[in-house]
């Protein structure tokens, strides 16, 4: 299936990722998009008047086009499942002792919440964002109906072809494809429907996960998930991706607004590994594995953004300390190839690398 173009006007296939929790910040999508790529802020975690802010901040710097990504609340997930809260106690039971260690109170009962949802959706709209990106779901059709009169692109990350399926049927104008390399909460929000075998995972190998996708529909796809490289990028390219998004290969970027903690920790040697967690956040996502991660992964519950709320202090009080153990280092598996290079400069390292690779 031959897949269509993106529906803007990016002059290169560099897309910076929306990385929620501080890395995405309006200096780094701004240089990203000066340089002829696509940058993005994170609504995620923030509030709508700050988003607003950013927006603004962005313009202040560049008239190319950006995108701001929204997270989809689970609505489903208000009406807590029998057990949930007694889970979530026996967690904050758990962390007590990290309470004290890091000199902070946890929450007594965190709760559900949907991060401002229809606030940052009238945001988008009132502000014309030119590109609109949604992670964990896709958006309601009076939703995309809105931003499409609005003149938004909107783009769905998803991690499976009848996710894709699912984000061109709803309305998307393009579909970001993530493996699980990526860093970062993976997007995952539907199960296999009947035609599909309910243990079906999907490939480690992200050209291979895009040739899947492809196959299922002919919406513009972009490739997510360990991209570092422009040989990476030709790669995705050459499955059918129209474009890559990189998040982790930006992290160390001085436009990118990753606590020094965190910046330090991507080339320290005691980190070896990333691995999946949901002890942060009670929801799947990427990380440098950690003293936290090994300690409490087993019990955490899959309870977000509860346990989100509930984490959030004792992270922040970590990251003053100086002490990566305890910190959600977000980043994907080819996080030792980060480069400490400003925004622009990387963009055009990358576009270097992949006329090479393609020569």
């Amino acid at each position: 299936m031959t897949g269509r173009v993106l529906p803007f006007g990016p002059s290169n296939p560099i897309i910076q990722a929306p990385m929620a929790g501080g890395g995405a910040t309006p200096a780094l999508a701004a240089a990203v998009s000066r340089a002829g790529g696509l940058g993005f802020l994170a609504a995620g975690y923030r509030t709508a008047q700050d988003v607003r802010r950013e927006i603004a901040a962005v313009r202040e710097r560049t008239d190319r086009p950006f995108g701001v990504n929204v997270f989809v609340p689970d609505f489903a997930a208000a009406r807590r499942e029998p057990g949930d809260d007694a889970a979530l106690a026996r967690y904050r039971e758990e962390l007590a002792p990290e309470a004290e260690r890091y000199g902070v109170t946890l929450p007594e009962a965190p709760a559900w919440d949907d991060d401002e949802w229809d606030a940052k959706i009238g945001l988008l709209v009132d502000e014309r964002v030119p590109v609109a990106g949604f992670t964990f779901g896709c958006p309601p059709p009076e939703v995309t109906a809105r931003l499409h009169d609005a003149g938004s692109v909107i783009m769905v990350m998803v991690n499976t072809p009848w996710e894709a399926v699912a984000a061109a049927e709803s309305g998307a104008d393009a579909v970001i494809v993530q493996s699980s390399g990526a860093g970062g909460h993976q997007a995952a929000f539907l199960p296999p429907p009947p035609s599909w075998p309910p243990t079906w995972e999907a490939p480690d190998d992200l050209p291979e996960l895009v040739a899947l996708v492809r196959e299922a529909t002919d919406v513009p796809l972009v490739a997510a998930g360990g991209i570092m490289d422009g040989a990476d990028v030709a790669a995705v390219l050459a499955a059918g991706a129209v474009a890559a998004q990189l998040g982790t290969a930006f992290l160390r970027t001085p436009e990118s607004g990753t606590h020094p903690v965190h910046k330090a920790a991507l080339a320290d040697p005691r980190f070896t590994r990333t691995a999946f967690t949901r002890a942060f956040s009670g929801r799947t996502a990427r990380g440098l594995a950690n003293r936290f991660m090994a300690e409490h992964e087993a019990s955490a519950p899959a309870c977000y953004p509860q346990v989100h709320h509930l984490t959030k202090g004792l992270r922040r009080a970590a990251a003053e300390h100086g002490d990566p153990e305890a910190m959600a280092l977000w980043c994907g598996r080819g996080y030792r190839r980060c480069r400490d290079l400003p925004a622009a400069a990387l963009v055009e390292v990358l576009m270097e690398e992949l006329a090479a690779a393609r020569a």
